[in-house]
């Protein structure tokens, strides 16, 4: 199993076994031992739901610092689209982007451009002969380690696309190699500027066989308030902005979805919701839909844990500050009838999915009965008070530990055995 850097981690000494993200984490990644709670880290996909759901904010994200790019000679910032919503009265991005370079960065480039040029591409992808349908959005780093963990059978319905972030940093890159080709390569620090935890451990992990080109994330909170100390109206700011509406939408739920102009589509976000059209796709109930867009966070990237402003606040901004800009400001070359081999990845990573007991088929199934006869003890209620999220959760535990037993502490209350 690869070895996963995760970006949520817990403070124990904040955290008082309250049970409250055991009952909220997606893939039943956290018990409680010993009065607080422990993270399984083969099961965790940075979703950041206990972050968001903590009442003693026990659970938070680590990402980069600003601070940390003095190490480069030339830096690029790569703000996500989700970044614009975070500022009242803000009719004009450029105020935004040009903020950016009077905290420090060298030079902007907009993962909203990126994000014109994916969805341009994606509907290029779309009409390739033997595509899997639904074909499910790759955008969302939560959503692809959900699916590897948790629904291996859909790996073939992932779009093979990269994700905005890594478009951006690629072209990024590339710009400045070409106007400052005094710089080498290690000299030009690439800075995502993100809205959620999975990007930093997307980053940092990098994604199978390819390396991610960004070489920092930090938290849209963590330089918020540097903005704002820069962003004045009387200002003159430079016009940096190459983006249209399209590419801005991708902040919101739906927004990448409606830019492939096709109207069999489904966009699902929150994490719980996810979980369901997973499961449904799984039993081949939306056939008729060709693409669904996932996010993890509610109300999609403006729902990050690491933004400031609230989610519903924020797409409302963003749908002000687009409103007068060109439908797509970048568009895929219409020259070309193929899809440049920079947008694409050729595998995803390979992880064990959680619900395998064993790699033994025989052992497997041993296993699986033992868990059930254990589950038939216990009174079904799935209180939490074990320290497991489920009666059944408690009993796989048990036999993943190699007991025969378990204890329960309302077993008497309810009868003992459900037999």
């Amino acid at each position: 199993m690869d070895q996963y850097e995760h970006s949520v981690q817990l403070d124990p000494k904040k955290c008082t076994g309250c049970t409250t993200c055991l009952h909220h984490c997606p893939t039943e990644a956290i018990r409680i031992r010993e009065g607080h709670a422990v993270i399984n880290q083969d099961r965790c996909i940075d979703c950041g739901e206990c972050i968001r759901k903590c009442p003693h904010n026990a659970k938070r994200a680590v990402a980069g610092k600003l601070e940390s790019l003095q190490r480069f000679r030339y830096k690029v910032a790569l703000p996500a689209p989700s970044l614009y919503g975070q500022f009242n009265n803000m009719d004009d991005v450029d105020y935004i982007l040009d903020g950016l370079i009077k905290i420090g960065f060298d030079e902007v480039f907009e993962v909203a451009k990126a994000a014109e040029l994916v969805s341009a591409y994606t509907r290029r992808y779309m009409q390739a002969e033997g595509i899997p349908k639904p074909l499910i959005s790759s955008a969302c780093p939560v959503i692809l380690r959900l699916i590897s963990l948790m629904y291996p059978s859909l790996e073939d319905h992932v779009l093979h696309m990269l994700p905005p972030i890594e478009v951006a940093a690629d072209l990024a890159r590339k710009k400045v190699k070409k106007e400052h080709p005094e710089f080498r390569d290690e000299e030009v620090g690439i800075c995502f500027i993100s809205p959620c935890p999975a990007k930093v451990s997307y980053v940092r992990n990098n994604f199978g066989s390819y390396k991610s080109k960004v070489d920092e994330v930090v938290a849209i909170s963590d330089i918020y308030f540097r903005l704002l100390d820069v962003m004045k109206p009387e200002n003159q700011v430079q016009t940096i902005s190459d983006t249209g509406m399209t590419g801005i939408e991708w902040a919101g739920s739906g927004g990448e979805a409606t830019a492939i102009l096709n109207e069999d589509y489904l966009a699902a976000d929150g994490i719980e919701n996810v979980n369901k059209v997973l499961e449904e796709i799984e039993n081949g109930n939306i056939s008729h839909v060709k693409f669904v867009e996932l996010n993890a966070c509610p109300g999609g990237c403006v729902g990050g844990v690491l933004t400031v402003q609230n989610p519903f606040i924020a797409k409302a901004r963003l749908r002000s500050v687009s409103r007068c800009l060109p439908m797509a400001a970048n568009f895929a070359d219409p020259d070309e009838e193929y899809i440049p081999e920079d947008f694409l990845f050729d595998e995803m990573p390979s992880y064990v999915p959680v619900s395998r007991l064993s790699p033994n088929f025989r052992e497997s199934m041993r296993m699986m009965a033992e868990i059930q006869r254990i589950r038939d003890t216990l009174p079904g209620i799935d209180c939490g008070a074990c320290g497991a999220p489920t009666c059944r959760a408690h009993a796989e535990d048990a036999v993943r530990a190699g007991l025969r037993t378990v204890t329960c502490p309302f077993a008497d209350s309810f009868g003992g055995s459900r037999k």
